[in-house]
């Protein structure tokens, strides 16, 4: 069952005096290969239509990448701000994919022209470095606008640089699978060993 997320908790924030309410999300943090990618949004709390302009935004994992790179540049054009940020292979082999994540996130709110003042995250991507309210949900990306569109964002930037990287390291078929542990994938690494780009703390099932 797909879940169509809302403004629930956004509308709640609004009412209690906050403006800049960011949703927080990350993307490729169980790939095999590729850097880990987080993003925030904050939407705009007085436009008339909101949810109908971003109409079809959830779970990123349950868009077709058609609707997602449809849906990216509307987020960014309807948002007051949004960011992404990054943490790659190796810092996910030195830090940890927790640390890691966060480590994204953070750097995703320092992009940001406009810096909020409470967040919605996803579930297990709190940041208590910040001292600023948040509120984690279960499944964030299927209850929260804000979050799902953090979760296209962090999607479609993460997959265009695993595209990217794809021209360099063209065996591993980055571009076909974003790192993540398909058959030939893993195939590939057990037959040619690791690239630059390839978490090697990460336990690759044969």
């Amino acid at each position: 069952m797909i879940s169509n997320p809302d403004l629930h908790y956004e509308k709640r924030f609004w009412q209690a005096g906050f403006k800049f309410i960011a949703g927080l999300d990350e993307a490729g943090r169980g790939a095999l290969a590729g850097p880990v990618a987080a993003a925030a949004v904050i939407l705009p709390d007085e436009h008339p239509h909101l949810a109908r302009t971003l109409a079809g935004a959830r779970d990123s994992k349950q868009m077709t990448p058609l609707a997602r790179d449809r849906l990216a540049p509307r987020i960014k054009a309807t948002a007051l701000g949004w960011g992404v940020g990054f943490a790659s292979a190796f810092e996910i082999d030195s830090l940890g994919i927790v640390a890691s994540t966060r480590l994204a996130a953070l750097r995703a709110l320092e992009s940001m022209r406009v810096l909020p003042d409470c967040l919605l995250t996803d579930f297990r991507l709190e940041l208590p470095e910040l001292d600023i309210l948040q509120t984690a949900l279960v499944k964030g990306d299927q209850q929260s606008l804000s979050i799902a569109a953090a979760s296209i964002l962090a999607k479609t930037a993460r997959d265009e640089l695993m595209r990217q990287l794809d021209g360099q390291y063209s065996q591993y078929g980055f571009a076909r699978h974003k790192g993540y542990g398909t058959l030939k994938h893993r195939q590939m690494i057990l037959q040619i060993g690791f690239s630059p780009e390839h978490r090697k703390t990460f336990t690759i099932k044969k």
